[in-house]
């Protein structure tokens, strides 16, 4: 039935060199199998669609509760905490998820996927509160960003979104810019990576094991460490918000530029997985820059501009992931095949390209101060 639809006109000549009678009847039954099968897709991408309409409120969400709660002193580590969890998911995804399709059937998958769903959902409806509206006395250690601390405003008094201000502003675009950067490499990772493996080196992930969840747990860890490291230098006053959010965005993405562009150099799976890693990890560590800026430059709009950024991230991934695919189709007819490293090279180049362009529009435009009131 697949055929059919895929393929209309060689199932028409089929049609017409075979049995008149015979074809007739087969034809109609695959037509008719074919007409539930695309009904069946046009369902899972309607649900597909759906899926993705509610995550993209998840990270503006995530933004402006923390705004709400979260004092400066405390901003990059809780922020960093709070968004490790979908590179922990993808980790334990790579790890488990295969031998629950083995187990239990692809529809598994969802179905676990779906529950974690709703039992989250049951903990945040039985436990999440409005933020206590303090002055946060342990905030004045840190020294920098008192002014953007939670105040005591009316609930009920409709205020003016700048969009224009927004929309203009340099500090928001280094943020988008960063945020389009990031997201192209790690969706190029994580959907081309795999093909690197079976095409680039010939080797087999289903004899990979558990290695191949490491670049993930990696980003699980440095994610953490970047919070952790940016909220000491600012409450120890090394360094002040702003040059805190460019030093570990600069160090992460110029780290991860590198490793980027020597990916295609390793021909061993070991290398591959070590450079990936450093990649995806220093790319977690910058987070602790550009990612957090957001509560910044806007605590009041912070979900906003994060939606804003976040659609560039998710632009980046549409765009990567296609390019990509284009790419490799050129390099085939020029190598012949995808073994070559040189195949390789200008897919890995690109986003390594992308991360040094985006420190230095970092580096020049950011800034950890509010400007947005």
């Amino acid at each position: 039935m697949p055929y059919i639809s895929s393929n209309p006109r060689q199932a028409y000549a089929n049609y017409r060199d075979l049995d008149l009678g015979k074809n007739k009847k087969n034809a109609k039954t695959s037509f008719k199998q074919a007409q539930v099968w695309g009904a069946k897709v046009g369902l899972l991408v309607f649900a597909r669609l759906l899926v993705g309409v509610a995550q993209g409120f998840i990270f503006p969400s995530i933004h402006t509760v923390l705004a709400q709660w979260v004092p400066p002193h405390e901003r990059s580590r809780l922020v960093s905490i709070t968004t490790s969890g979908m590179y922990l998911g993808a980790a334990l995804g790579m790890w488990l998820l295969p031998a629950l399709v083995e187990f239990r059937g692809p529809e598994s998958v969802f179905l676990a996927e779906a529950l974690a769903g709703v039992v989250w959902s049951l903990l945040w409806i039985r436990y999440a509160t409005d933020p206590p509206r303090s002055e946060h006395p342990k905030a004045a250690a840190a020294g920098f960003g008192g002014a953007l601390l939670p105040t005591n405003v009316n609930h009920h008094k409709v205020t003016h979104i700048p969009w224009k201000k927004i929309m203009l502003s340099l500090p928001v675009w280094a943020i988008v810019v960063n945020n389009f950067t990031f997201h192209y490499a790690l969706y190029v990772l994580m959907n081309w990576l795999p093909t690197y493996f079976e095409l680039g080196l010939k080797v087999s992930l289903q004899g990979m094991d558990s290695s191949k969840m490491v670049p993930y747990l990696n980003m699980f860890v440095f994610s953490i460490v970047g919070g952790f490291i940016a909220d000491y230098l600012i409450t120890k006053r090394i360094l002040s918000v702003t040059r805190t959010r460019k030093f570990l965005n600069t160090v992460g993405f110029l780290v991860a530029s590198a490793a980027l562009m020597a990916l295609p150099q390793f021909r061993t799976s070991n290398g591959v997985i070590l450079c990936s890693s450093v990649a995806l990890g220093f790319l977690a560590l910058g987070r602790a820059g550009f990612a957090v800026n957001h509560m910044d430059i806007a605590p009041r709009y912070a979900g906003i501009v994060m939606g804003v950024s976040n659609t560039a991230g998710t632009l980046a991934g549409i765009i990567g992931v296609d390019l990509t695919g284009k790419l490799l189709e050129a390099s085939k007819l020029i190598y012949s095949d995808l073994s070559h490293p040189e195949s390789w090279r200008v897919v890995f180049f690109i986003p390594g390209l992308l991360c040094i362009f985006s420190t230095v529009v970092f580096l020049l435009f950011s800034t950890g101060e509010r400007i947005f009131d």
